[in-house]
């Protein structure tokens, strides 16, 4: 509310400028708006030709009964929403700069999706050495061969490849730790081996045995120490080694195949034979001392071998003579005579002068 003086002078003025529009609410910004209807039409200003309102946009009258209060209906504005969408006017026809989807396009991106996820999810390339297993929800269905397998499309089917022809390993004890193992005849020998196997049967090995490697380092072990026991010590380090190993792969086998684990064993190696470490150092000095014994009786037999061969030698010899002896007893003793006195006289220093 505009409070004025109460002179008569300042309200005059103040009249004066409320008359000319000053201090008018109404007046727009091209002339004044409800408060000028009742001037002359000439003496309204008009806006100049082709002007358009505060942010371009031409300018309209407003309709009474337009909703909102606004100069558009909700129909116009829909309609101006969907040309800036790309989408088409009141009759369906396109309008506008913008880009509107095509069906035809969509469904030809969803045909070339699914085609897709066909061909990648139901054509499988299985190697040379490998077999493809295929489960089916989850259950298994077929083995495919090396080359191209053809299967319902994920998820219905599902393909794990297994090589079947790479050899795998197992090691059993090491230097770090020990395994001991009860020889036949009751004495402890830290073993040490690697068993060698491949997948024969894929189907038997995915879904035979929950935990197969496990599986089959509890038979190798189990094998070798029914194998050890049945051997002595000084057989488990070194006597019947290759026997044992081929024993161990036997029965390893047998048992394997009686579980269905599908998995062929291709060798046994026992790497190391050894007591205890405990008592390693002892049994050492006792294989030494062996030894040792073993290299004097080797030279002794040999050394009586050699006096034997002497002896037999000096009798053959002395066979020879006595021959000869009963042939001409005197010229034999004479000469045997002669022959010892030169042995005996042929270190002393003497002259010996015959008596004329």
């Amino acid at each position: 509310m505009t409070i004025f003086p109460r002179t008569p002078a300042l309200r005059s003025l103040a009249g004066r400028f409320s008359t000319n529009g000053l201090f008018a609410d109404s007046k727009g910004p091209w002339g004044a708006g409800e408060a000028d209807e009742g001037a002359p039409a000439e003496d309204k200003p008009k806006p100049p030709a082709g002007a358009d309102g505060p942010w371009g946009e031409p300018v309209r009258k407003r309709r009474p009964d337009a909703p909102f209060g606004g100069g558009r209906s909700l129909e116009d504005f829909l309609r101006k929403s969907r040309q800036r969408l790309g989408g088409g006017g009141s009759d369906g026809s396109s309008s506008g700069s913008g880009f509107r989807p095509d069906g035809a396009l969509i469904v030809w991106a969803l045909a070339a999706v699914l085609a897709l996820w066909l061909v990648l999810t139901s054509m499988h390339s299985i190697a040379p050495g490998e077999r493809g297993v295929v489960t089916r929800f989850g259950s298994y269905a077929a083995t495919l061969s090396p080359g191209v397998g053809i299967t319902l499309p994920a998820p219905i089917d599902r393909v794990r490849k297994i090589d079947v022809e790479k050899i795998q390993t197992i090691d059993l004890g090491s230097e770090e730790s020990e395994t001991l193992m009860l020889t036949g005849d009751q004495n402890i020998i830290d073993i040490a081996y690697q068993v060698r196997w491949n997948i024969r049967d894929p189907e038997k090995y995915l879904f035979e045995l929950a935990q197969p490697d496990e599986t089959i380092r509890q038979v190798a072990e189990s094998t070798m120490r029914a194998a050890i026991a049945n051997v002595t010590l000084k057989e488990a380090m070194g006597d019947k080694r290759g026997d044992i190993e081929n024993r161990v792969q036997e029965e390893m086998q047998r048992v394997l195949d009686g579980y269905k684990s599908g998995v062929l064993i291709q060798g046994v190696a026992i790497k190391q034979a050894d007591p205890p470490a405990a008592v390693n150092d002892a049994f050492k000095a006792v294989s030494a001392a062996k030894q040792q014994a073993q290299s004097d009786v080797a030279k002794a037999t040999s050394y009586a071998s050699q006096l034997t061969a002497r002896a037999q030698g000096e009798a053959a010899a002395f066979d020879k003579v006595y021959g000869q002896y009963k042939l001409a007893p005197d010229v034999t003793r004479r000469r045997m005579y002669y022959e010892t006195m030169e042995r005996v006289l042929q270190g002393v220093d003497k002259t010996i002068v015959e008596a004329k």
